[in-house]
């Protein structure tokens, strides 16, 4: 049973049509502001997270097949050695803040 008192957004009544393209959705906007929060807050650590985590997806699709990433590096080895030496200078960051 539907409430009468909702009335759903004009671009989900089926009334109206769809549009040709659905709206754009900034999601990667929100992703990069979130990162970028998450490397302010943790600093070294963040970014060693974020790098072992990236070589590590890397790894798995390259492995898989991918040579070529959409990544502006455009070779995936290039990709996981670039993710590889962020990893190293979030080491070496943390070195500095512990010592």
């Amino acid at each position: 049973m539907t409430d009468a008192r909702q009335v759903p957004p004009p671009r989900l009544d089926p009334s109206v049509g769809l549009p040709e393209h659905p709206p754009f959705d900034p999601l990667r906007l929100c992703v990069f502001a979130t990162v970028a929060a998450l490397g302010w807050l943790l600093g070294p650590w963040a970014l060693l997270g974020f790098a072992l985590l990236a070589v590590t997806g890397y790894a798995k699709a390259y492995r898989g097949g991918l040579l070529r990433s959409r990544c502006k590096l455009g070779d995936t080895r290039l990709v996981l050695l670039y993710l590889v030496l962020l990893a190293v200078a979030a080491v070496y960051g943390i070195y500095l803040a512990l010592r």
